[in-house]
């Protein structure tokens, strides 16, 4: 592939919900581009960007991949994500990577749940936002009320850029055509409302607008169009069939052309030392690059995928990861094509490339070569949090190890998959944003590392917490012969606000407590802290103030000072009014609109209330509610029983809440039976 330089590079992610296309598409893309000889289908399991095993077999994709092309002399890199609510993480983290995201829906389903949070997440980040509809060969299509709600949900800066020809067998480019058959609206009017919109970007252009009544030149408009996008003040939205090719040349077109580069994209957050830091997209300077996706491959190791923000990577180039000392030297440079690893000699600013064999490298690494750029980051993504839970444990003797092993590795990979260790259960426990989620990793641990695994459902990740300040006192004296133990400790508890965490304060005077073994009764009171109190869950959200205390000049020693910590903090919990605190989840139910009396029953009966409904097209309805995690173990079943098969829903964290008296009583007494019984 010929060199481009930073302005001839576009970055752009295919966003969406599951089964609007996405996939199809960049195949449809690559194929005309000439990057590869034909194009693929998901259901024939032969696409570029839906290369893994597991995602032929489930026929939609469970990752990001990233593939590039080019097309008029323009040099486009295209990450394919994932659209389904579980694989959130893998579509919001592309966003890192990308100027612009190509929001896709499905001309038969409308607007869906991802539709709304990839747009949302999108904006939040500041990039150039295009609408694409994808699957205009379908029958039975209510364009206009689709675009009627696109505009009801994402406002009126979503303008035409292109409509479907009476047929839908071709599109019709409106902004250089005032005239031509079309659905939906007559390309004229369309035309009309595109360069309204666009001469208002720019005074100059409009005074001679509406003084000759002439319409600007494509070239005049490329300034106000690229203004209007990265604004937020145009959203343009454009038509596809990526099965028939329609609207592949037009979209294509629009990329090279319209698309932002990596000069005329908004900045992205850089900060350094905590001050916003302005990147220049200038290939002589010093490198600054993102790492924005991890990959473990069993032939590569560990895969360390960025964008290059600022400078030129070479081969053998040397560089830093984030604040480390240590720098690592480039041995090969990679772009990736699917799951084909191209080596190239450089990557300039706006590049996507990949670096392997650096074990250093994490999710969200900011790589540079000076000293001067160790502390710069990103202002980091929000994921959700993942909430559904799964304990798991090795069905082989000997496997332990194994187990934390990969699961490290799945953890690298996926912002949104996370691994608990229950210091008291003793579970280990997997945590990720749905059923499919957890399903699709227990799924290749069987079978690309071939460990096989039991599971059950976890403990709830109750909390405690305290509701008023008390005191605590202990006096750890022990004599046994030989040398003895002793040491004392006087100590207050507060409340803190929720979330706050956990505060430690040393108001010891007169060295009563000597300064060294002050972490002695620190280590005592976070070990009390994290077995818990009420009903061996963590307390959290509290002060410590440790602010007398009493020790001896032979028998004064560490243990002691740590025992009398640990037993002066459980004396205070218990005298402050503890309480057992539960997660309580977001959850959005999609339905059929003659469903939403049942979901809101069961809802209620688990503790739980609706907060509020949407409308999702074509019959079907979201419930959004809240309700607490302990009481939707069983949700899956209960859901498909009550919508035969045709419900789904996402969770979500919300807030930690006190859980009812007979709730906690319940909890406690069961804690109480254990501590007896050993």
């Amino acid at each position: 592939m010929p060199k481009f330089h930073t302005e001839r590079i576009r970055a752009v992610a295919l966003v969406g919900h599951g089964g609007a296309g996405k996939t199809t598409l960049a195949e449809a893309l690559l194929a005309r581009a000439g990057a590869i000889p034909a194009a693929g289908s998901v259901e024939k399991g032969n696409t570029v960007c839906d290369y893994d095993a597991q995602e032929k077999a489930a026929g939609h994709s469970l990752q990001s991949a990233l593939v590039n092309f080019a097309w008029e002399d323009v040099h486009v890199h295209l990450i394919d994500t994932p659209g389904y609510p579980d694989f959130a993480g893998q579509a919001l983290a592309a966003l890192a990577g990308v100027d612009t995201a190509l929001i896709v829906i499905n001309a038969q389903t409308g607007i869906e749940l991802m539709t709304e949070r990839m747009m949302k997440a999108a904006q939040q980040r500041g990039l150039a936002c295009m609408i694409v509809v994808n699957k205009i060969d379908a029958e039975n299509l209510d364009l206009k009320g689709l675009m009627t709600d696109i505009r009801a949900r994402f406002g009126t800066a979503c303008k035409f850029l292109d409509l479907p020809t009476p047929d839908h067998r071709q599109v019709v480019e409106v902004m250089e055509h005032d005239s031509g058959e079309a659905d939906i609206d007559t390309v004229a009017h369309a035309h009309r409302e595109l360069i309204d919109q666009l001469v208002e970007e720019d005074e100059s252009l409009m005074e001679r607008y509406l003084e000759d009544g002439q319409d600007p030149s494509a070239g005049e408009l490329h300034a106000p169009f690229e203004k209007g996008l990265r604004e937020g003040h145009l959203i343009p939205v454009l038509f596809t069939s990526a099965k028939t090719g329609a609207g592949i040349d037009e979209l294509l077109h629009v990329l090279a052309t319209l698309a932002p580069n990596p000069a005329e994209a908004n900045l992205p957050p850089f900060y350094k030392d905590g001050e916003p830091f302005q990147r220049e997209p200038d290939a002589s300077k010093h490198v600054l690059a993102h790492v924005f996706k991890v990959i473990v491959d069993p032939y590569m190791g560990k895969v360390g995928v960025f964008r290059v923000h600022q400078g030129t990577i070479r081969k053998d180039s040397q560089l830093f990861i984030g604040d480390g000392k240590k720098p690592f030297k480039v041995g090969h440079l990679y772009q990736l094509q699917g799951k084909d690893y191209v080596e190239v000699d450089e990557l300039l600013p706006g590049d996507l490339g990949a670096i392997a064999k650096v074990e250093e490298i994490q999710f969200d690494s900011v790589l540079h070569d000076s000293h001067d750029e160790d502390h710069i980051h990103l202002k980091p993504l929000e994921f959700p949090k993942p909430m559904q839970g799964l304990a798991v444990e090795t069905t082989k003797k000997g496997d332990e190890q194994r187990l934390f092993e990969i699961l490290h590795k799945l953890e690298l990979e996926d912002p949104c998959f996370k691994v608990e260790r229950h210091p008291t259960t003793h579970e280990t426990v997997i945590f990720g944003l749905g059923e499919m989620h957890l399903k699709t990793k227990l799924e290749r641990m069987a079978t690309q590392y071939k460990l096989e695994l039991a599971t059950r459902p976890p403990q709830i990740p109750y909390r405690e917490t305290i509701t008023r300040p008390a005191e605590g006192h202990c006096r750890h004296k022990k004599q046994s012969g030989g040398a003895g133990q002793f040491g004392e400790v006087y100590l207050k508890i507060e409340p803190l606000a929720r979330g706050a965490g956990f505060e430690f304060v040393d108001q010891v005077k007169g060295g009563v407590i000597p300064g060294v073994f002050m972490p002695a009764v620190e280590k005592g009171v976070r070990q009390a802290l994290e077995g818990g109190v009420v009903a061996g869950f963590p307390v959290e959200d509290v002060r410590v103030i440790v602010y007398d205390g009493k020790t001896h000049p032979v028998d004064g020693k560490e243990v002691a000072f740590v025992q009398a910590g640990k037993k002066a903090t459980i004396a205070a919990v218990q005298a402050a009014a503890p309480v057992i605190l539960e997660p309580i989840v977001k959850i959005e139910v999609h339905v059929d609109e003659d469903q939403m009396g049942d979901i809101a029953g069961d809802l209620s009966s688990r503790r739980g209330h609706v907060t509020g409904t949407a409308a999702r097209g074509a019959g079907r309805i979201a419930v959004m509610g809240e309700v607490p995690l302990a009481e939707i173990g069983d949700y899956a079943s209960r859901l498909k029983s009550l919508t035969g098969g045709r419900g789904s829903y996402t969770i979500e964290f919300s807030h930690y809440a006190q859980v009812p008296p007979p709730v906690q009583q319940k909890l406690a007494a069961s804690f109480q039976l254990k501590e007896d019984e050993e």
